[in-house]
């Protein structure tokens, strides 16, 4: 029999949810005894909640923090090139664990952003997924998917923001937002 062909799923949109749907996602896929590494390209060293819950399921999971912060908002202080160095690092890492043959869900976290902010080349992004192992799946993040990113894709779900409680002045919520 042969084996499924591993999909590739896009999160994106200016609505919230797209990480949270890659957990999700993740979540579901370690109930059948998965491994999944989920690398981070943007959030630098911050504390989210997600943290503790993937410490928490064990060796099912991993997640490499490898982004030097946001990109130019809140505090931002770090050089263009660290940026650009650090999202070409995350990539090349990813492509080794894809390749490993050790997990079957690689999760690339905001990658989407560090295309369209070109602090990654799309064709690098582009020759990452040509490389993709036939049963590997991979869920790509963040807001300003491309239109060839897409194309490539077999899923592609946008996040619409509707209403945002930041609107009303209220700030990110601990367990919630973070």
């Amino acid at each position: 029999m042969k084996k499924n062909k591993g999909m590739i799923l896009v999160y994106t949109g200016n609505g919230k949810g797209k990480t949270t749907s890659a957990l999700g996602t993740a979540l579901r896929s370690i109930g059948y005894d998965w491994k999944v590494c989920m690398i981070q390209f943007i959030k630098g060293d911050w504390h989210y909640g997600e943290i503790e819950s993937i410490r928490l399921l064990g060796s099912n999971m991993e997640l490499y923090r490898m982004g030097k912060g946001f990109y130019h908002i809140m505090g931002d202080d770090q050089p263009e090139e660290e940026h650009r160095k650090a999202a070409e690092n995350a990539l090349e890492f990813a492509r080794k664990k894809m390749l490993s043959g050790q997990y079957q869900l690689i999760i690339l976290d905001e990658v989407l952003v560090s295309v369209h902010v070109k602090m990654l080349e799309e064709e690098a992004l582009i020759d990452f997924l040509k490389d993709k192992p036939h049963a590997v799946h991979v869920i790509l993040t963040g807001r300003g998917a491309s239109e060839r990113i897409i194309e490539y894709a077999d899923l592609v779900t946008e996040m619409k923001e509707i209403k945002h409680p930041f609107q009303k002045g209220i700030p990110a919520v601990k367990g919630i937002d973070f």
